[in-house]
């Protein structure tokens, strides 16, 4: 009898320990998803911000460069792309965060191209409004990196996490995946040419 009782004993510790482990790890990997998620809707919140500040940068730029319609509507149009574009946080695949980044990476360049007509116009870079905007939209791209490098840096965590064993075992019961990350863009590895 004695020795029944004590592999019953031994039996439910080990459930009580394994319960605890899991729940321990399964609190644990929430909590980090959360940390990727509110790390996802800062990058969002910045991309919103550039968003936001296109439409007074190219209304300021049209009443300087009317002659220059192509490049302002190529703003408008890689904005509206981008805008239309929206990830969900628990559906970040590398194909759809790919294309997500490439929607944002046509007005980087659209806005690149903006930017560079204005050194045909002095009276327009002279503007303060014009000054403000610029360096608002400075601002918001280094606000962008910052946090497209913290999303990184919460999904490489989150990932390391779900990965590692015994954790492996919970993520996979309880339907934890992978995040994907921000990568750089195609052709990044080589320096931009530039020619005077």
């Amino acid at each position: 009898m004695k020795k029944s009782l004590v592999i019953l004993l031994c039996v439910v510790g080990l459930l009580v320990l394994v319960g605890g482990c899991s729940v321990s790890s399964y609190n644990k990997m929430v909590s980090m998803e959360e940390g990727v998620s509110n790390a996802w809707a800062n990058v969002e919140t910045q991309y919103q911000r550039r968003s936001d500040l296109i439409p007074n940068l190219v209304s300021t730029v049209k009443g300087y460069a009317q002659h220059e319609s192509e490049t302002l509507e190529g703003v408008v149009a890689a904005r509206s792309k981008a805008t239309q574009m929206t990830l969900d946080v628990d559906n970040l695949t590398p194909e759809k965060l790919q294309q997500y980044q490439q929607a944002q990476g046509e007005i980087s360049s659209a806005l690149g191209r903006l930017l560079a007509i204005t050194e045909n116009y002095p009276d327009l870079k002279a503007n303060q409004q014009f000054q403000e905007l610029q360096a608002q939209l400075e601002g918001t791209e280094n606000r962008i990196s910052v946090e497209r490098r913290n999303f990184n840096e919460a999904a490489r965590g989150y990932n390391s996490y779900i990965r590692r064993f015994p954790n492996n075992i919970f993520a996979g019961i309880f339907g934890f995946d992978k995040k994907a990350y921000f990568e750089a863009a195609e052709g990044a590895e080589q320096a931009p040419k530039v020619e005077f």
